[in-house]
């Protein structure tokens, strides 16, 4: 990576799995447009998928240095560590919850850092009520997602994998292919061990904003006011999804 586009911030971190690192993740959201406005709409697809309201119980997996209470304020955020913010602190494959106590859990790129995937699976299943939701925003593995996320991006994307991995961080634990395995190559054994959790919608989506927004390591590529119009672009491109989408959405109820 050329020196010039590197965040300032990035230098400050020194162990990505260290509460500090978080925190400037948070600033770097807030201050950088095109990524903020990219978490509300994605706060937003969540809030209209999961049918948000205050007498529901929503709990966020892996809430991080988000602010999705900006959005959802009732919502229950939570984390594998102590954060600013945060309701809760507990793991994801054991959670601190009654059976049949939840409306939905919701997490924005939490599942390919989970080292146990099946064990949140059945604790989800476990919490969830009758027809209770879990909503997912992953890594897609399109055509253009496998190539930028396997030579560009700092997390491990093996294809090749089984569900989990060794457990050594919550950041630097990663496999960004999870989802796709899972979902996709894998999607005849996750309906086998959980036929109570019924994925009912599975969509790529969302080509171009995170990328020109530079992530959590660059400058914004583009000018903030282009925000809208690079939207539209990726509406228009939406057949195309399949090929270019970097993210994937995918929807599970309990049933």
């Amino acid at each position: 990576m050329m020196k010039f586009l590197r965040l300032p911030e990035c230098d400050e971190i020194n162990d990505l799995d260290s509460p500090d690192a978080t925190i400037i993740h948070s600033k770097i959201i807030k201050k950088k447009v095109f990524l903020k406005n990219l978490y509300i709409d994605f706060y937003r697809q969540i809030e209209n998928s999961v049918t948000y309201n205050t007498d529901k119980i929503i709990v966020e997996i892996g809430s991080g240095g988000g602010f999705i209470k900006e959005i959802m304020p009732n919502i229950v955020t939570s984390d594998v560590m102590e954060l600013p913010g945060i309701d809760k602190v507990f793991s994801a494959v054991k959670m601190p919850f009654k059976e049949n106590s939840i409306d939905a859990f919701v997490m924005i790129n939490v599942l390919h850092h989970i080292s146990d995937p099946k064990s949140f699976f059945q604790e989800a299943s476990r919490c969830l009520k009758n027809k209770g939701k879990i909503l997912m925003i992953e890594p897609a593995n399109t055509l253009m997602a496998r190539f930028i996320y396997k030579y560009f991006h700092h997390e491990h994307f093996d294809v090749k994998s089984g569900w989990g991995f060794e457990e050594t961080g919550p950041l630097s634990n990663a496999n960004g292919a999870i989802p796709w395995i899972i979902f996709d190559r894998d999607r005849k054994q996750f309906d086998q061990d959980f036929p109570d959790l019924k994925i009912v919608k599975k969509y790529n989506h969302t080509p171009f904003r995170y990328l020109l927004s530079g992530g959590f390591s660059i400058v914004q590529l583009v000018p903030s006011f282009t925000y809208p119009l690079i939207k539209l672009i990726e509406y228009v491109l939406n057949p195309f999804n399949d090929l270019l989408g970097m993210f994937q959405t995918i929807e599970i109820e309990k049933v």
